[in-house]
């Protein structure tokens, strides 16, 4: 299978009931367990690399991981830049094998947000490449807070961005490290009513798994952004290891045990969207 651009499995899952997952991606054990747990379900899967992946790992070397894991595959994978703040980071994305960037306007003017995306998108698209936008803003546990997507702001998102998918903001949140009930269903519906494109929620660890099924089978929000809950299990699997084995050293050795208990919980994450 190769790389498939993100517009290309969301319109499937819009128009079926069900969602994708957005799997957060921080190295190689992490990108080869999310693809196992994907051909393991035969579900798309969307790997993400994020800005922190991205500080750790040139763009260039993460493309061709993804890409080659794309190629591996036997389910579309989709190698996504998440959290693109210039469109100079969503080039580089382009530039490197990616088949979908993501453009975070979020802070700006929704005017600027506008145009910036449009012309992402005019770019991204003559390069066969899916643009996700951001409208009202997705806050951190701990952190910022969140700024609820403005029906009003995000009509106009939709009718002039040219983005293939829009991440909204109606109570989920970023590096929730327990799940909540935070999803503000009327805010959703009235983001609903005004648009036409295909919804995303960041911060999906935070969302729990009946919600997420409820919101993949009765709304147009078809992918959940899944980071911290995945890392959660590495640090678990990670230490419960060289806990009972204190004498151990060797660095492959240690990471490989991380694959299976990922894999698992990434399966029953893919399970739970449809």
């Amino acid at each position: 299978m190769t790389a498939v651009p993100l517009s290309e499995v969301l319109a499937p899952a819009a128009r079926e009931g069900y969602a994708l997952a957005g799997f957060v991606v921080l190295g190689w054990e992490d990108a080869v367990a999310f693809v196992e747990a994907a051909e393991e379900t035969g579900r798309p899967v969307i790997l993400q690399a994020g800005p922190g992946c991205r500080a750790h790992t040139p763009v260039p070397v993460l493309g061709r991981m993804f890409r080659h894991l794309a190629d591996q595959a036997s389910v579309p994978v989709v190698c996504h830049i998440d959290h693109g703040y210039t469109i100079d980071d969503c080039r580089a994305g382009i530039d490197h094998g990616f088949t979908s960037v993501m453009f975070d306007g979020s802070r700006l003017p929704i005017s600027e947000n506008i145009e910036l995306t449009a012309r992402l998108a005019g770019e991204a698209h003559a390069a066969g490449v899916s643009v996700e936008g951001e409208v009202g803003f997705v806050g951190y546990a701990q952190g910022e807070t969140s700024a609820f997507t403005d029906p009003d702001e995000v009509a106009r998102f939709d009718r002039e961005s040219g983005a293939d998918a829009i991440a909204v903001s109606v109570g989920n949140v970023h590096l929730q490290t327990e799940a909540t009930g935070g999803i503000d269903f009327d805010a959703l519906r009235a983001i609903e009513a005004v648009t036409t494109r295909p919804l995303v929620l960041h911060g999906g660890s935070g969302i729990p798994s009946e919600t997420r099924r409820r919101l993949a089978r009765e709304s147009r929000v078809c992918k959940f952004n899944i980071g911290t809950e995945l890392r959660q299990v590495f640090a678990r699997s990670l230490r419960g290891f060289l806990n009972e084995n204190p004498e151990k050293f060797d660095r492959i050795e240690m990471l490989k045990q991380t694959i299976p208990p990922m894999r698992a919980q990434a399966v029953e994450i893919l399970n739970g969207l449809s």
